[in-house]
C-alpha cells in the first residue's frame, strides 16, 4: 500500500521529519511491525539488527613482561531495546560497518588491560578467565554505542618465537610423551601377550584336533580291523558251534549207547544173576525145609522108638536089681518110690540118647555148602 513500510524481521525502521512522541529521541523506532511514512514529509532510514562479527588480533605484554600476540573473535549486535537501537543509529547509521570497526578498538584496548594483568601460564591455562574479564571490562562502553556481545572466543596465544610457551609445556609434553611411551609399551606388552595366548591357544588347539584325529584314526583304524576279522571270526565262530553241536551230538550218542548197553547187556545180566540167586535161595530153602522136614521126621520116629523102647528099657533097669539087696523101709511107698526111679532113669536115658541123636541129625549140610558141591 502506498506509505505503508515494513521492516525486516532483522531491522529497526527509523521514521525521523515528525514528532516522535519522546522528547529525548530525533525519531520514531518501529521493530516488528509496519507505519504508515507520509511521502516528502517523512523519511525512513533502516538499522541492521543481525549479528555482527569482529576480529581483534593483537600484541599485548604479560604481567611477566612477556610479549604475546592474542587473537579473538567477538559477536556482537545492536541491543533490542529503543534506546540502543537510538544510541546505534546516531553512531553508526550512515556507515554501519564502522560498529565493527569499532568494537574491535574497543576489545583490543580491553584485551591489553586484561593481559598485563595476568601471567602467561594464567592465559594459556585460562583463557575462559581472560575472555570474562574481557567481556565485564567492555559491557559499559559497548552500551554507550548501543552495543550488546553474545560471545568472545580467544582463538590462538602466540609467544612470537620466543619459547616461553614450548618451554613451559616441556615437562607437560615430556610427562605426556612418557605417560605415552607407558601406554605404548603396556600397548605392546599387551599386544604381546594376546598374542601369545592366542599362539598358545592355536597350539591347543591343534594339539587337541591331533589327540581328536587321532582318537578318530585309530576307531577308524578298530573298525576297518574289526569288519576284516569279521570274516574269520563268524567262520571262526560258525566251526565252534558246528564242533559244539558234534561233540553234543557225540556225547548223546555215546549215552544212548550206554542206555541201549545196560538194557541190552546190563539189565538182562542182573536179570539172570537176580534169577540165579532167586533160583539157589528158593533151592536152599527147599533144602533146608526137606532138612528140617527130614530131621523133624526122624526125630518123631525116633521118640517113637524110644516109646516103643522104653518099657524094654525100664525092664532092663529093672533087671538089674536082681539079686541085689534092697531094703525097702517104708512099704509099699518106699517100693512105689524105687518104681518111680526106675522109671526116672529110664527116662533119663531115654533123654541122653535123644540128646545125642539130635545132635547127630542136627549137623547135616548147609544149604550153601551143597550148592557150591553142585
Amino acid at each position: 500500500m502506498f506509505g505503508y513500510r515494513v521492516p525486516a524481521p532483522d531491522e529497526a525502521m527509523l521514521i525521523s521529519g515528525g514528532k516522535s512522541g519522546k522528547a529525548d529521541t530525533p525519531f520514531r523506532v518501529v521493530t516488528g511491525h509496519g507505519a504508515f511514512v507520509l511521502p516528502f514529509f517523512r523519511k525512513v532510514r533502516f538499522l541492521t539488527l543481525a549479528m555482527c562479527e569482529a576480529e581483534v588480533a593483537e600484541a599485548c605484554v604479560t604481567k611477566q613482561g612477556i610479549a604475546l600476540n592474542v587473537r579473538a573473535v567477538i559477536a556482537f549486535k545492536v541491543g533490542n531495546d529503543d534506546e540502543s537501537i537510538v544510541n546505534a543509529a546516531q553512531r553508526f547509521l550512515s556507515d554501519q560497518n564502522q560498529m565493527s570497526v569499532l568494537s574491535g578498538r574497543i576489545f583490543a584496548g580491553h584485551l591489553r588491560s586484561i593481559v598485563g594483568s595476568m601471567t602467561v601460564e594464567e592465559i594459556v591455562t585460562e583463557r575462559q578467565k581472560l575472555a570474562t574479564e574481557v567481556l565485564d571490562g567492555s559491557k559499559a562502553e559497548m552500551a554507550k554505542i548501543g552495543l550488546t556481545v553474545d560471545a568472545l572466543q580467544i582463538q590462538s596465544i602466540d609467544d612470537m618465537k620466543l619459547g616461553y610457551i614450548a618451554a613451559m609445556a616441556a615437562p607437560h609434553n615430556a610427562a605426556i610423551q612418557r605417560q605415552a611411551q607407558i601406554a605404548q609399551a603396556q600397548a605392546n606388552q599387551a599386544s604381546a601377550e594376546a598374542e601369545q595366548e592366542s599362539q598358545r591357544k592355536q597350539a591347543e588347539y591343534a594339539r587337541q584336533t591331533s589327540i581328536v584325529q587321532a582318537q578318530y584314526k585309530a576307531e577308524v583304524d578298530k573298525a576297518q580291523a574289526e569288519a576284516a576279522q569279521s570274516g574269520p571270526l563268524a567262520n571262526a565262530q560258525a566251526q565252534r558251534e558246528v564242533i559244539a553241536a558234534q561233540t553234543e551230538l557225540a556225547e548223546r550218542a555215546a549215552e544212548l549207547r550206554q542206555q541201549q548197553l545196560v538194557a541190552e547187556v546190563v539189565r538182562p545180566a542182573e536179570a539172570d544173576a537176580a534169577r540165579v540167586r532167586i533160583l539157589a535161595a528158593a533151592d536152599a530153602e527147599k533144602m533146608r525145609i526137606q532138612a528140617e522136614a527130614a530131621a523133624s521126621h526122624n526125630r518123631v520116629a525116633l521118640d517113637r522108638m524110644l516109646i516103643d523102647q522104653m518099657p524094654q528099657i525100664v525092664r532092663e533097669a529093672a533087671q538089674g536089681l536082681n539079686g541085689a539087696n534092697v531094703n525097702i523101709l517104708n512099704g509099699a511107698d518106699g517100693l512105689s518110690e524105687i518104681a518111680a526111679g526106675l522109671v526116672g532113669q529110664g527116662l533119663a536115658i531115654l533123654d541122653t540118647v535123644k540128646k545125642g541123636l539130635s545132635s547127630s541129625v542136627s549137623e547135616p549140610q548147609t544149604p550153601g555148602d551143597e550148592i557150591a558141591t553142585q
